[in-house]
């Protein structure tokens, strides 16, 4: 590989994640953008325009609004109202989810459509425009959301209206799923369902955000990947507790040493590679493009998963030590009640993305150890999560992934990986339902700015994913050919 192009395949692995991204402007036009618009493409950006411009931040917009402008689409597009479900707890007039059901000819089960209309909060004052006013500069789209999950939303049902549109009938029902609070928030829409009206989700599988493709600095593909597991979220409080007193008269129990003594002790520790049906494979087919020492310690790694050596090697890129391991980091603190008192209260919060062969309460017990004083108290509101070990990525799909990738990205590598953030995924795969994240968008390392400032999104990517998933779906749900 030319080694310039292996600064950009280090970013990217693991930037998938619907999630997180560095702040970055636009520095130089991404190419591509098309002059003209077919009538689908059209479409499709009209749907997308208007879900940006609709604010769905938690608290302060609404995502009913943009589900019931959705849903009145699907409406006048000859869906039965039977099949047009707006739903979502009574107590949260703003957080309801449009499901909308596209009858198949009833072989075997549905495939789930899934994406989040809700979005991270966007202040005003930070952006150089208004982030809820969609604007397309420098071939990029930019507002709030137009990476982070309006895309997929916008795609999936512009492709399912298309299909109506065209008297398309798939073997089997399509279920389309854009729910609300996967940012946050108290009313999940994906929980939501599956406790209160799982049957109109229920499915064989879905296809979420989470997966999508890379571009090296020349723009060009470098791999396209299928996001099929997710790191598990939670949250530690670490509190000590005393009387405090004068801080004329100090003490050796001082809350906030004991504090920081245990946040020490957590910043130290490095926790156990803990590989897993994604990440193996994920190894061993990334060591294919990269760099001659990482790409031998990543085929030791996934031959003996006990090779200190090798994951010293890798763990030298902090994304790559993500991937083969739990990790704890503190993220927040508070302290004291007055500077010229000792403090009667010191609390942090640690925040730990858990490898899925692991648990919530596994890790507790091992802060516990680690800290090994019993005046800080650790505590997390988080059960265990029961999604269970990672499996296999659907064979149907992947080979439809793979057909369609050589034949729209150059043949470039299908990868399968382990998003170190999270989706809602996670909750349908603890409800039966596995979930992948693909998508046949790509970008650059970094350049979404997704959750940040002037989150953007290239006009290529948006409608090469429009194109790619809508034949992505129409396979999978239909017989499939054999691979050429």
């Amino acid at each position: 590989m030319h080694p310039l192009l292996r600064p950009a395949i280090t970013a990217a692995l693991l930037a998938t994640c619907a999630g997180v991204a560095a702040a970055q402007p636009i520095l130089r036009p991404a190419p591509g953008a098309p002059t003209s618009l077919t009538p689908q493409q059209a479409a499709a950006r009209a749907m997308y325009q208007e879900m940006v411009e609709i604010n769905t931040a938690d608290s302060v917009g609404s995502v009913t609004k943009s589900a019931q402008a959705l849903a009145a689409r699907f409406k006048a597009a000859g869906f039965p109202a039977a099949d047009i479900h707006l739903v979502g707890p009574a107590d949260k007039p703003d957080k309801q989810n449009l499901v909308v059901r596209y009858r198949g000819k009833g072989s075997g089960k549905p495939i789930l459509l899934l994406a989040h209309l809700d979005v991270v909060q966007a202040k005003r004052s930070d952006w150089a425009n208004d982030p809820f006013v969609m604007r397309e500069a420098s071939g990029y789209f930019l507002g709030r959301g137009v990476a982070d999950d309006k895309s997929m939303a916008a795609i999936l049902a512009a492709n399912v209206l298309r299909y109506k549109q065209e008297n398309w009938v798939p073997e089997r029902d399509l279920i389309l799923a854009l729910t609300a609070d996967e940012e946050g928030g108290g009313a999940n829409g994906v929980s939501w369902l599956i406790a209160n009206r799982k049957e109109l989700i229920d499915a064989e599988y879905a296809i979420n955000e989470g997966g999508g493709g890379t571009l090296g600095p020349d723009d060009k593909p470098l791999f396209h990947s299928i996001q099929a597991a997710e790191k598990v979220y939670a949250d530690f409080a670490l509190t000590v507790r005393n009387t405090g007193g004068h801080s004329s008269v100090p003490r050796k129990d001082n809350a906030i040493y004991s504090l920081a003594a245990a946040l020490l002790k957590v910043q130290q520790y490095t926790f156990p590679v803990e590989l897993n049906d994604v990440t193996r494979p994920f190894f061993e087919q990334t060591a294919k493009v990269e760099m001659p020492s990482l790409a031998a310690a990543m085929r030791a790694l996934s031959a003996n998963p006990t090779d200190t050596a090798a994951a010293r090697i890798i763990s030298t890129d902090p994304r790559y030590a993500s991937m083969l391991r739990t990790t704890c980091v503190a993220t927040m603190l508070d302290g004291g009640h007055a500077p010229n008192a000792l403090p009667q209260t010191a609390t942090a919060n640690v925040n730990c993305r858990i490898a899925p062969t692991s648990k919530a309460s596994t890790v507790k017990a091992v802060l516990e150890r680690l800290v090994g004083d019993t005046a800080v108290k650790i505590t997390t509101d988080r059960p265990d999560r029961s999604d269970g070990a990672p499996a296999p990525i659907n064979a149907t799909l992947l080979q439809a992934t793979t057909s369609l990738t050589k034949q729209m990205f150059n043949g470039v590598p299908v990868i399968p990986t382990m998003s170190t953030g999270a989706t809602d995924g996670y909750r349908l795969r603890a409800a039966g339902i596995p979930t992948y994240g693909v998508s046949g968008i790509f970008s650059s390392p970094g350049e979404t700015n997704a959750h940040g400032r002037d989150e953007k999104l290239r006009v290529k990517s948006f409608y090469d994913g429009l194109d790619f998933l809508y034949q992505l779906v129409k396979q999978v749900s239909g017989p499939l050919k054999p691979m050429s």
